[in-house]
Parts: C-alpha cells; structure tokens; sequence
C-alpha cells in the first residue's frame, strides 16, 4: 500500500495502520486485549484488573464486540454470568502484545537510563 494513501484518516478498512489505530483508539483497548489474552474473563474481573470504571469498560467492551475483537457469552444461570473472550482475529493480536511489551520494556529502560 503506498504511504500517502495510509496518511489519510479516511482509510478504515483499506490502510492497516488506520485501520488498527481505528480499532484499538479506545483508552483501554490495548489492556482489554492484554487481559482477554490470558484467557476468559468476567466483567468484574476486568474491572478489577485494569481498574476501570463500571461504565467505560461497559462502553468498550459494546464497541469491541461490535467490532469483532471480542466475544460475549451469557450464560442461563441466576444470577447471570457472563464472560468475555476473544474472537479468533482479536487473538492473532497476541503478536502486537509481545512486541508492545518488549518496545515497552525497551522504553522504561531507556527512562531509567535517562534518570
């Protein structure tokens, strides 16, 4: 894909990185995933986790299930309980997390260095 087609905004679904930057531009995207990477979770385990508000994750979780990243199952209990995993695409991000994590690392470390 040729640069300058990338460097519009207007490109969701055509360019990669718009694409990407679209999906995940929520606050809390990239934690979400990192959580949902390690495996199936309740809402107030995510909540607890990332120590988020009730209200945004509930507002991020509707949007990256929409989105596809995500998967919501209910199960017939009472009271309800409902997990979230991630959805075979929203998995291949495990990629993007480990080399975040290791540019991430790589980045404290130059702080420290700068310390």
């Amino acid at each position: 894909m040729k640069k300058e087609t990338c460097q519009k905004a207007g490109e969701f679904g055509n360019c990669p990185f718009v694409t990407a930057q679209q999906l995940l531009k929520g606050k809390w995207a990239i934690l979400i995933m990192h959580e949902l990477n390690e495996g199936p979770k309740r809402f107030g385990e995510l909540r607890k986790s990332i120590d988020i508000t009730q209200a945004t994750l509930s507002s991020q979780l509707k949007k990256m299930e929409e989105e596809g990243l995500i998967l919501r199952t209910i199960y017939p209990e009472v009271p309800p309980k409902v997990e979230y995993t991630l959805t075979d695409i929203g998995k291949e991000f495990h990629i993007v997390l480990d080399s975040i994590e290791k540019w991430g690392n790589a980045y404290i470390a130059y702080l420290k260095k700068k310390a």
